[in-house]
């Protein structure tokens, strides 16, 4: 088990009944990037990877 998967686990626990926009999350992204600019490279590569989960060519 990786470390992040205990925030994974809380997410889903807390937030697993809930649907959220594909817009919300990027808001919520944003607004942790700002109180977290050293996490903005590793963000970017997780918003990249969610855009195109569906490319057939990646």
């Amino acid at each position: 088990m990786y470390f992040t998967d205990r925030g994974i686990e809380e997410l889903v626990e807390r937030r697993g009944d809930e649907s959220v926009s594909v817009e919300w999350l990027g808001e919520r992204l944003r607004d942790f990037v700002d109180l977290n600019p050293e996490f903005e490279t590793p963000i970017e590569r997780f918003a990249t990877w969610l855009a195109r989960l569906d490319d057939e060519d990646d």
